[in-house]
């Protein structure tokens, strides 16, 4: 059960936090193989140098190959209308994607960007995590509980609304995640790598003192994940395969009432983005943090083999 398995990671983890590791520093830098590569310090976490590589090779049948260096970075307010464009695309954010956005920016201690160092911002994907009693006011918050709430099954209500109260030992977070559905599996995976670091830098370093610290050491996350359903045998065909690895390790897992909802409109995007508003549904994923880091090693495994 999500509530009371919330509170077994927290048991666990208040003995295990003596003996983990000081948590590594960001940004890491990798070229399009995974490739890492160091950085230096800059504020409250490692930001990238600005040592652009981008080249271009033949290969043997004479076809261009455009190697492209990723950067993951901290939020800045120039990845805004990348961030929302993603936004836009997934049903359960769209309608308030500004606000979302606008978060997502202001909470730097746990959040990443994918880009370039073209000069231009561009976002090929992020991920952050936003605690749900820090934004309790906010309209994007009430709403998200709301529909959440809603749509949770009678058999999983009550754990939801623990989750979802601010009462919980440890803070719940809605876990905001979006790319390019082409980016290379390897870049995926240092995406969710880099905001477990984040997380883990954040509980020990944020520089908002004990309160803010407390409040980033999530024990409990809640993913809106963009499905298909096949027609046929009415299975659930998830559009990020990570997504449907997070669901592997849940608590529960529930379809989320989109109605009611705003979808994307024809002009929100080339439609390279996960989560095009098609006839799709998306479903509630409720993890714990141990089974999210459960979902980590597999994801791991999966693509590092």
């Amino acid at each position: 059960k999500a509530s009371s398995s919330s509170e077994e990671d927290d048991d666990e983890s208040s003995d295990e936090d003596e003996d983990e590791p000081e948590p590594q520093q960001k940004k890491q830098k990798v070229d399009k193989k995974g490739y890492k590569k160091e950085t230096q310090s800059k504020n409250k976490k490692n930001n990238v140098t600005k040592n652009k590589k981008k080249t271009v090779d033949n290969d043997d049948d004479g076809l261009d190959i455009l190697n492209i260096e990723f950067t993951f970075n901290d939020m800045k307010e120039s990845y805004f209308h990348g961030i929302k464009n993603f936004l836009l695309h997934q049903s359960a954010l769209a309608a308030h994607s500004s606000e979302i956005t606008d978060i997502i920016l202001d909470n730097i201690s746990v959040g990443t960007v994918i880009s370039t160092e073209d000069g231009e911002d561009n976002v090929f994907g992020f991920a952050s995590v936003l605690n749900v009693t820090t934004y309790k006011d906010k309209s994007y918050m009430k709403h998200l509980k709301q529909k959440c709430l809603e749509s949770c099954p009678a058999k999983y209500k009550s754990e939801m609304e623990t989750v979802l109260s601010g009462k919980t030992k440890r803070p719940a977070g809605f876990l905001i995640h979006g790319r390019m559905v082409n980016l290379p599996l390897e870049i995926t995976l240092i995406l969710h790598e880099q905001l477990v670091e984040d997380m883990d830098w954040a509980v020990k370093k944020a520089e908002g003192g004990e309160e803010e610290r407390k409040s980033l050491n999530f024990g409990a996350f809640i993913l809106f994940a963009p499905c298909y359903r096949d027609g046929n045998t009415h299975q659930t065909l998830y559009k990020n395969f990570d997504d449907e690895i997070f669901a592997g390790h849940a608590e529960y897992v529930f379809p989320l009432d989109l109605s009611g909802l705003k979808k994307k409109g024809g002009d929100g995007g080339s439609g390279n983005h996960d989560g095009d508003a098609e006839s799709i549904h998306v479903n509630v994923i409720v993890m714990t943090k141990s089974g999210h880091r459960e979902a980590m090693t597999e994801l791991k495994k999966l693509i590092n083999g």
